[in-house]
């Protein structure tokens, strides 16, 4: 099972969702996939969700909080995607890693939660137990009815810079442009794209084929971020030969 949020490590947050799961599912394996996403920031988290999710093995259970909604009008729930259950609010989360989910249940039958129910915890009492239950198998639809995801990510689309990494490496939404592609982004241009950092000199732009098969900006051993003053929604136009 793995785990998201943006708890940080200064509080008992995280480990009270460890604890009802390993009280309910002993023995399972738990992954910090990150607990330092920025306070609130859902698309970091769906960005995170994304990059490591695809890497575990089908059946893995992904516990994920970030929930500035928590007691609100969104619906807590578990989401079948890819081989994957995703269990967390509906509000835009999962949009990235499951944007077309097989199913999505919501989260009501008692058994999913615990017996009594913080308003603003719902990471420990809501979302850690139903994670602990799918882990010791129980079926997705056992937690509640189907329903239609309604949350989404206020992300600008089209050329732009979509997640800024703890690098300052600029991720972009752009995809199968030619190697003599021209790149420009806040008035600093890019030309071709390299196949490594070392293409470049220390302290050069460099635009590159990321991890996730789009073009990523950086500059080597340094901030792309910085250096460009660019963050998420950031425009980025292209020029192809």
């Amino acid at each position: 099972m793995t785990l998201t949020s943006d708890f940080g490590a200064e509080d008992g947050y995280v480990a009270a969702m460890k604890g009802v799961i390993l009280s309910r599912a002993p023995g399972v394996t738990l992954v910090d996939i990150s607990h330092t996403v920025a306070r609130h920031d859902i698309a970091a988290a769906a960005n995170a969700l994304a990059d490591a999710a695809p890497c575990f093995p089908p059946g893995t259970v992904h516990l994920a909080v970030v929930d500035p909604g928590v007691g609100g009008a969104r619906t807590p729930v578990v989401v079948v995607a890819g081989g994957h259950c995703f269990v967390g609010p509906d509000n835009g989360l999962f949009s990235l890693v499951a944007p077309r989910p097989e199913a999505a249940y919501a989260i009501s039958d008692p058994g999913f939660c615990r017996e009594v129910v913080s308003s603003t915890f719902h990471g420990r009492d809501v979302f850690a137990p139903a994670a602990a239950r799918l882990a010791l198998g129980a079926a997705p639809h056992e937690a509640g009815p189907p329903v239609a995801l309604s949350g989404t990510l206020d992300l600008a689309r089209g050329h732009r810079v979509v997640h800024v990494d703890r690098f300052g490496n600029l991720v972009t939404d752009i995809a199968d442009v030619p190697s003599a592609a021209r790149f420009r982004i806040a008035g600093r241009a890019i030309a071709g794209v390299s196949q490594t950092y070392e293409s470049v000199a220390v302290g050069a732009l460099c635009a590159y084929v990321g991890s996730r098969g789009t073009i990523e900006i950086a500059v080597r051993e340094g901030s792309a971020a910085e250096l460009l003053g660019a963050g998420r929604g950031s425009a980025v136009d292209v020029e192809e030969p």
